[in-house]
């Protein structure tokens, strides 16, 4: 129970216009979709927010050639420079429309505002402040004089950062010189559809963006068109497989950034309290969903007590509720086949054996809820050790060596991110060394930046985004 209690600090949604219908972007103006549209609801509420056109076939294929004309005769030929002025005015107008994108994102999504308001949209403006520095000093990426871009990029995106994941593939693609079909994920379309807007807003040429919403069968089209010649996913690793099956024997580029099972490695001489607060924004920042989320707490045995002990404590005072009061640590669940996900992985960890604990109180009776969730008395063996679970849900593990802590951390089909806490330097580098885990983290936990490139290994996909690496995957040598 906590000593206080906050009064509700709820973030006016006043600032946002919901239409009742939203279309597709193509070659700078909204148009219908030949598909029959889909809802977009808030997950906690279960508001409909509005309707959304779903693109055919034939739409992705009108998409595919406005941005084709569109890299041919304007984008492609022109100077870099000026490409880099675009995209500097599309970062400003990000920053100056920044709290209506925060609660755009907070109602289509659930995640709480504090989240969308200090880390995903002021992140994303730093993806094209980033990437605009660039447009003009491609020469320096590493690939020698005068790097040609793709030409039309085919970009799918998840539900769990709408906008940060649009800002991560959009502006390193428009940087290096690429046109864009972008298909945003079914269930988050909103800031997507909005940031077409400010692309109006910003005078970017016409075709040089498009969006395509709608479902599965709307990112495959867009994928397997034949005139896609670079293709970028982030996602679950099933769906990537299929990606790269259906890209294997094109011509086409492709990214795949796609799940994870990070281990966030807790060693006897961390600092307790820092280490907790780690851990809680390691795997409940977001709601868990997040694809290099620390669900794998792996405690060094001589403080694992301590630690279990702290973390309850720290967790016991999370609040969970209302995604646009200013309070919330924990939104909802994005939608009600997440929230099974979440239940049947959970199940079956009681089955298991696994020890389950949750914090006292009621969750809201409408929207899609899941409280947060440790489960100690865990092996390697265990479903929830091993597969992801893509909420907020945490499996302690322990360790007695640092080599111990190596071989379960690399236990995994995955290897996207972890994360170290000790106090020695050199214990943190010697570990780091070892984990087969694209980024690592040391005694800190979901830290990012747009300089600093991300991408895993094994299942978790490959390439990476962000950084000079990031924005090689857009180019190609002269």
């Amino acid at each position: 129970m906590s000593v206080f209690e906050y009064a509700p600090a709820p973030e006016s949604r006043s600032i946002v216009t919901l239409r009742p219908h939203y279309g597709l972007f193509v070659d700078g103006e909204f148009t219908d979709g030949g598909g029959e549209p889909l809802k977009t609801v808030n997950p906690a509420t279960e508001e409909v927010l509005g309707e959304v056109a779903v693109g055919t076939d034939a739409d992705v294929d009108r998409a595919v050639r406005a941005a084709r004309k569109a890299f041919t005769r304007v984008w492609g030929p022109m100077r870099p420079a000026d490409r880099g002025k675009y995209l500097f005015r599309i970062a400003r107008l990000l920053q100056e429309r920044a709290r209506e994108f925060a609660v755009l994102e907070t109602l289509d999504n659930g995640k709480p505002i504090t989240e969308s308001r200090d880390v995903d949209v002021p992140l994303a403006a730093a993806h094209f402040f980033y990437h605009a520095g660039w447009a003009d000093k491609l020469d320096h990426v590493g690939l020698g004089a005068a790097p040609r871009p793709h030409g039309v990029a085919g970009q799918v995106i998840p539900w769990n950062f709408p906008l940060l994941m649009l800002a991560w593939k959009v502006a390193p693609a428009l940087a290096a010189g690429n046109t864009v079909v972008l298909k945003p994920a079914e269930t988050t379309p909103l800031t997507a559809l909005l940031f077409a807007e400010v692309c109006q807003q910003a005078d970017l040429p016409p075709g040089v963006v498009n969006i395509v919403t709608g479902a599965g069968d709307t990112g495959r089209a867009v994928v397997e068109h034949a005139d896609v010649d670079k293709v970028a996913f982030t996602g679950s690793t099933e769906v990537g497989k299929q990606i790269a099956r259906a890209v294997a024997g094109t011509q086409k580029v492709l990214t795949l950034e796609l799940g994870g099972k990070a281990a966030n490695i807790v060693f006897d001489d961390a600092p307790v309290d820092e280490a907790v607060e780690g851990i809680v924004r390691g795997i409940f920042f977001n709601q868990g969903h997040v694809c290099c989320a620390g669900s794998r707490l792996l405690v060094q045995e001589s403080v694992h007590d301590e630690v279990v002990a702290a973390l309850k404590r720290r967790i016991g005072t999370l609040r969970v509720g209302d995604p646009l009061d200013k309070n919330t640590d924990v939104g909802a669940i994005n939608s009600p086949e997440q929230l099974a996900r979440i239940r049947e992985l959970v199940g079956i960890g009681e089955a298991e054996g696994a020890q389950l604990w949750q914090p006292e109180g009621q969750l809201p009776d409408r929207g899609t809820w899941f409280k947060p969730t440790v489960f100690t008395d865990v092996t390697p063996a265990h479903r929830i050790a091993r597969d992801e679970v893509f909420g907020p849900v945490l499996s302690v593990l322990t360790f007695r060596t640092p080599d111990e802590a190596v071989a379960k951390a690399n236990n995994t089909t995955y290897g996207l991110s972890a994360g170290i806490w000790s106090e020695k330097g050199s214990r943190i580098l010697s570990v780091a060394n070892q984990l087969r885990a694209g980024v690592v983290w040391a005694n800190t936990f979901n830290q990012f930046d747009p300089t600093s490139p991300f991408g895993g290994y094994k299942q978790s996909g490959y390439g990476r985004e962000g950084g000079r690496l990031g924005l090689r995957a857009y180019l190609k040598e002269s």
